[in-house]
C-alpha cells in the first residue's frame, strides 16, 4: 500500500523547514504574520517548555493522577511502560481503554487522512488506489497533534475530564499565565482560550525531534555508513524486504524515500484480521467490535462496510520496545508477532478458538461479512498445511534486524 509520495516529501518538507529554522536561530529575517524567526523559535521553546511540563502534568486528568506520560512513557519511545493491553484510567483509575497505546514518535510527517491514496508517476500507474493512509491515531480520525491531545484528555476511559470548559479552568489555573507570556499577542481570545493555547503547546512539544524524532538507531547509522549490520541483521533486512517471504517492507518500507529516512510505515490502514483479545473489557460483550475505521470511535465512516476492520499501520522504529502490540495489544512479544504473521492462514488453530462444533473461528474479532477486507498478501497468501513463509531461524533473523530501529545507538 504505497503513499503518493509528493504528499509525503511535501510533510516532511514542513518538518525540515522548521528544523532549518531551528539552526538559524540568529537570522532576523521574518516569518509568517511578522513575526522575526528568532521571535518564532523563542516562542516554539516557550511553548516547548510549556507542554514537556503539561505532558508530565497529573492534574491535568479527572482523577488528579493521570498524566500523558503515565500510557505515553518517555522511557518507552513514548508508548505503553507495561504489557497491558489497554491502559487504565478514568476518573476513579478503574476503567479500561479500548485499543492499545500507540508509540508517538515519528508521527512528524503522517499525512493528512485520505480515503484514497494513488501512485505518483514515477511509482507506475497514477491511478492505482492505495485504499486509506494517514491521520493519527489507530483510526486516523484526527490530523493535528493538538486534537489528537484532546481526545485522551476528554475521554471518560482516559484522562476523563468532565468537558472542555472545566479542563479549560485548569489550564488556566496551571498554566495561564506563561501560555500569554509564550504567545504574547497570538495567545487565543475567548473563554476556552487557554485550552486551545495548552493544546497548542502539547502539539509544539510533540514536533521536539530530539525527544520525538531523533533517527538515532542502529539502522540510521547504516544508513549514514558510521556502522554495519551484523550477518545475522543483514540476513533480517533480506527476508524483511523480500516480497516472497516476510515481505514487512509493503507496508513498512526500509529504504529512503527521496532524501528523507525511512519512517517504516505506509501510513496505511489495514485490516489484518488479529485474534479477539479476551482481556480487553469491553470484548466481554459479545456483540460489541472495533471496527478501526468504521467505528466505534470514529463515527464519520460507520456506514461505509468496505473499512471496518481496518486500522493504522504503525511505524517499527522502537518496536524491540514495545510490550504489547496491534491495536488490541493481543500479543507481546516480537516473534508471537511475526508468528502470527506467517502462520495465520497455514496454523489458525493456533491462534483461533474453535466453535462448539469443533471449526475453527477464524478472524474471531471480526463480523463474518467484513472478512472479505482483511489482508491477503504475502505472507497471507498460504492456506492450511503450506510452509509457513519463514523459518524459525529467519524469524530469528527479522527480530535481529528489528533491534536495530532502536535509537540511542551506541558503537561498542
Amino acid at each position: 500500500m504505497a503513499l503518493k509520495r509528493q504528499a509525503i516529501l511535501a510533510v516532511a518538507g514542513v518538518v525540515l523547514g522548521l528544523l532549518g529554522a531551528a539552526a538559524q536561530a540568529g537570522d532576523r529575517a521574518p516569518v509568517g504574520g511578522g513575526m522575526s524567526r528568532a521571535d518564532a523559535l523563542r516562542e516554539a521553546a516557550a511553548l516547548t517548555a510549556i507542554g514537556r511540563r503539561m505532558f508530565s502534568d497529573p492534574r491535568l486528568s479527572g482523577s488528579g493522577r493521570l498524566s500523558c506520560a503515565s500510557c505515553h512513557s518517555p522511557a518507552h519511545a513514548y508508548g505503553p511502560p507495561n504489557r497491558r493491553a489497554v491502559q487504565a484510567g478514568g476518573i476513579d483509575l478503574k476503567m479500561s481503554g479500548l485499543r492499545a497505546v500507540p508509540s508517538l514518535t515519528y508521527m512528524q510527517a503522517t499525512p493528512p487522512f485520505a480515503l484514497h491514496f494513488h501512485e505518483s508517476p514515477d511509482e507506475g500507474d497514477e491511478s492505482l488506489d492505495a485504499g486509506p493512509a494517514g491521520g493519527l491515531t489507530w483510526d486516523g480520525r484526527v490530523d493535528r497533534g493538538r486534537d489528537q491531545a484532546l481526545l485522551p484528555l476528554l475521554s471518560p476511559l482516559e484522562m476523563a475530564n468532565r468537558d472542555r470548559a472545566s479542563l479549560a479552568a485548569v489550564i488556566e489555573a496551571k498554566y495561564g499565565r506563561a501560555l500569554r507570556a509564550a504567545l504574547g499577542p497570538a495567545m487565543p481570545r475567548g473563554a476556552q482560550a487557554a485550552l486551545q493555547a495548552g493544546l497548542q503547546a502539547l502539539e509544539t512539544f510533540e514536533q521536539d525531534v530530539g525527544e520525538f524524532a531523533p533517527y538515532t538507531s542502529k539502522y540510521d547509522a547504516v544508513l549514514a555508513r558510521t556502522a554495519t549490520l551484523s550477518e545475522q541483521e543483514a540476513r533480517g533486512l533480506a527476508v524483511f524486504n523480500d516480497p516472497k517471504k516476510g515481505n514487512c517492507a509493503h507496508c513498512h518500507p526500509s529504504a529512503r524515500n527521496g532524501g528523507g529516512l525511512p519512517q517504516f510505515t505506509d501510513f496505511g490502514l489495514v485490516a489484518l484480521g488479529v485474534p479477539r483479545n479476551t482481556a480487553i473489557p469491553a470484548n466481554r460483550d459479545a456483540n460489541f467490535f472495533d471496527f478501526g475505521l468504521c467505528g466505534p470511535l470514529r463515527v464519520d465512516l460507520r456506514d461505509q462496510s468496505d473499512y471496518c476492520g481496518m486500522f493504522k499501520t504503525p511505524s517499527l522504529r522502537n518496536v524491540a520496545l514495545r510490550k504489547s502490540f496491534f491495536h488490541n495489544g493481543v500479543f507481546h512479544d516480537l516473534r508471537q508477532v511475526l508468528e502470527f504473521y506467517v502462520e495465520r492462514d497455514v496454523r489458525p488453530e493456533k491462534w483461533y478458538p474453535r466453535n462448539a462444533d469443533g471449526s475453527i473461528r477464524k478472524f474471531d474479532d471480526l463480523p463474518a461479512r467484513y472478512h472479505e477486507n482483511i489482508n491477503i498478501e504475502p505472507p497471507f497468501d498460504r492456506k492450511p498445511g503450506d510452509a509457513p513463509a519463514l523459518s524459525s531461524a529467519e524469524i530469528d533473523d527479522v527480530i535481529a534486524f528489528l533491534r536495530t530501529l532502536t535509537d540511542g545507538y551506541a558503537p561498542h
